[in-house]
């Protein structure tokens, strides 16, 4: 407890007199950590790393959280975007408050043999559950809430790293094991250590392209081609955006997702000595704040070790299913469900879910055509689960239907489908009901059709009631034996 005051007052006396400057993103300081751990196994470092780590409490963590009883274990990384300590003068943001820039869900399968980073963009919309005040008190869900927004509740230096966890299994139905808080001070001397991180860029990069606000290009920062990048070069590479593909966020996280894979691979082949690992163990223990599950060296070894039998081709690195909404970022669905579908089955991205591809001639039935042509439907979630209404506009829309809207319906318990149907809307009401079994038909005095999904619904949805997803789970996925050039960016 002393050192964490320590911490504190040393963060406070440099921030006042430090410069703000631009954001760094961080999940590759994320890569660096855990790839650095994965050989810090010795019992020789327990006690010298277990003096680093800091811990958040726990008692921010929701008691409403999906069961514990799915395979293979779940670790959220919180890539955090902070200006406190030295993280100013390595790119930190501005403000008092800690924020959130890049955030993964590892999941390590139990065969200890394959792995799965799924990326969540910062600005992705999503819900917000209640989250513990510093003063005690919960904030009431937030809904279509930018997900970076999570780990700034509260307003404080350290951020709210329990109300990201919250809603990372709120948004995906997996429980959180274990959540990994990381800032970068130590970045500079970790990329140094390794001796360098290779990297690929499609076309020259001057410095304009590093501050977008600059009125010419200015120097050559990065020339065309593969390189090692290591130091103040490493941090300019991992907060490029412009000059690069679209220019966007997202396709940062490309180029995130290579360069750590880039660095599992360098770790590996280095064969790195116990001389050469403990500064590398050291440097990364002291960027991370973990939950109490983690907070010993021993515990968070063990956790690092569980990786070691992980090879190249089976870490794999995805984001989760997007698209644009307006300036920020919408999951698709059910591309989204199928992912966290298959990850809570603790299936390999890439083999196909048990039970399909069936042929019908062994006495499955076609299914009847729905026809939604000319009917209007609106659409409320009666549940919790989060991306219910919008799962249910997508199978309707499939159909033909047209959705008027999506919502949140005023009762959140609702357990079937209920159809709402004005005077003479019956038969259209019955046409849409037939996309949802066990639905039934309620009069209304209002005119239309509105669908309120219940959670059975969301529990076991029929064949017909939402569409297939268009690209399998593992599909776009990098490993980190992919070549370092390849799909870096969008556009």
């Amino acid at each position: 407890m002393a050192r964490a005051h320590r911490h504190k007052d040393r963060r406070a006396r440099r921030r006042g007199r430090e410069k703000p400057r631009r954001p760094l993103r961080t999940a590759l300081a994320v890569g660096l950590s855990l790839a650095v751990l994965t050989g810090a196994g010795a019992g020789w470092a327990y006690l010298r790393l277990g003096g680093n780590i800091d811990t958040f409490g726990a008692d921010g963590i929701s008691d409403h959280r999906p069961s514990s009883a799915a395979l293979g274990q779940n670790v959220l990384v919180i890539g955090s975007d902070s200006r406190s300590g030295e993280n100013s003068s390595l790119g930190g943001g501005e403000g008092e408050a800690g924020r959130s820039d890049t955030a993964f869900l590892l999941h390590v399968h139990a065969d200890g043999k394959h792995a799965v980073a799924v990326s969540i963009p910062r600005d992705t919309l999503v819900e917000i559950p209640a989250c513990k005040l510093p003063d005690g008190s919960w904030t009431k869900p937030r809904q279509q809430a930018m997900f970076n927004a999570a780990f700034s509740v509260g307003e404080t230096p350290e951020g709210n790293p329990a109300c990201t966890q919250n809603t990372v299994e709120k948004l995906t139905g997996l429980r959180v094991d274990h959540t990994v808080v990381v800032d970068f001070q130590g970045f500079a001397a970790l990329t140094e250590a390794v001796g360098g991180v290779r990297v690929c860029l499609p076309a020259d990069i001057h410095q304009g392209d590093l501050d977008p606000n600059r009125s010419t290009p200015g120097k050559r920062v990065f020339r065309k081609g593969v390189q090692e990048v290591q130091g103040q070069a490493a941090l300019d590479y991992v907060r490029l955006r412009h000059g690069v593909g679209d220019g966007s966020d997202i396709g940062r996280i490309k180029r995130q997702q290579a360069f750590v894979g880039a660095l599992v691979k360098k770790v590996r082949e280095d064969g790195l000595t116990p001389t050469r690992l403990l500064p590398l163990a050291d440097a990364a223990t002291r960027s991370l704040t973990v939950d109490p599950g983690l907070g010993s060296a021993d515990r968070l070894i063990s956790f690092a070790m569980s990786l070691k039998n992980v090879e190249l081709d089976d870490t794999r690195f995805v984001t989760v299913p997007w698209r644009y909404e307006g300036a920020r970022v919408a999951v698709v669905q059910p591309e989204a469900d199928a992912l966290w579908a298959a990850l809570r089955a603790d299936r390999p991205l890439d083999e196909p879910e048990s039970g399909t591809g069936k042929d019908k001639s062994e006495g499955e039935e076609e299914e009847e055509e729905v026809d939604g042509a000319g009917i209007a439907v609106a659409v409320a979630n009666g549940t919790t689960v989060t991306g219910l209404a919008a799962r249910a506009a997508e199978a309707l829309s499939a159909h033909g239907f047209t959705v008027t809207g999506t919502s949140t319906a005023p009762e959140q318990g609702a357990t079937s489908t209920v159809v709402h149907h004005g005077p003479g809307d019956r038969e259209a009401a019955a046409t849409a009901a037939r996309l949802f079994p066990g639905a039934r038909l309620a009069a209304s005095p209002d005119p239309g059709v509105r669908v309120t999904v219940g959670q059975e619904y969301a529990d076991a949805p029929s064949p017909g009631a939402a569409p297939k997803p268009s690209k399998a789970p593992g599909e776009g996925a990098r490993s980190a034996a992919d070549d370092i050039c390849s799909d870096l960016s969008y556009g």
